[in-house]
């Protein structure tokens, strides 16, 4: 065989994609957890306390005063707020656009505030998928401070729920707790690849508690 014969043979075999047909995958795993939005929500707030994560729950009332609080907390003066965040700042807060800014710039910032696309209760994971009021990924991976506001219906209980409701052509960033790694030594550091503070707002948790049954 030629080498041009060769390669139409393989030209023709890419266009056949004689690929035979995916096996069938036996999908025995547990596919939500039964817990009502309350619970949900404070799973979520107990796995994100281990992982080192600060966590603070408030009314939708209460929002613009916890955001100040945080803020106040963490000595904040500069903040990135990406286009589409509906969440109230402070008025002593410089408001930073996060677009068009390099890593440099971004490191200078005090921080940044992000809304989610999802939260999963049962791992302590936040889901951010550059959707309008999350901004690019460099928002969330270069600012040593991330404060994420999430309503408590953005919260799911398992993996296999998030994956069913999230666009794999998005680009997912999964935070699971402050970004950290261990040396050698098995000694924890904080701030490797990401931030190193990890503040989340819960939204409407009380709403969910009275719910409760």
């Amino acid at each position: 065989m030629s080498a041009r014969d060769e390669m139409l043979a393989r030209v023709r075999f890419a266009l056949g994609d004689p690929r035979p047909d995916a096996a069938s995958v036996p999908r025995g795993y547990r596919a939500t957890v039964g817990l009502t939005a309350g619970e949900l929500a404070e799973l979520l707030a107990d796995r994100l306390a281990d992982y080192g994560a600060s966590v603070r729950r408030c009314r939708q009332s209460e929002l613009g005063a916890t955001v100040a609080a945080a803020l106040a907390g963490r000595g904040a003066r500069t903040l990135i707020v990406p286009d589409g965040l509906d969440v109230p700042v402070p008025d002593d807060i410089e408001r930073v656009p996060g677009d068009g800014m390099t890593a440099a710039e971004l490191d200078a910032v005090d921080g940044v505030m992000t809304g989610v696309a999802l939260a999963i209760a049962e791992t302590g994971t936040i889901i951010l998928d550059g959707a309008p009021g999350q901004g690019r990924r460099a928002l969330s991976l270069i600012p040593d401070y991330h404060l994420c506001v999430l309503r408590s219906d953005q919260i799911v209980g398992l993996v296999p729920e998030a994956l069913a409701m999230l666009d794999p052509r998005r680009p997912l960033t999964w935070i699971s707790g402050p970004s950290a790694t261990s040396d050698i030594e098995l000694e924890r550091v904080n701030g490797v690849h990401g931030p190193r503070t990890l503040e989340v707002i819960i939204v409407g948790v009380q709403e969910a508690r009275r719910g409760r049954t």
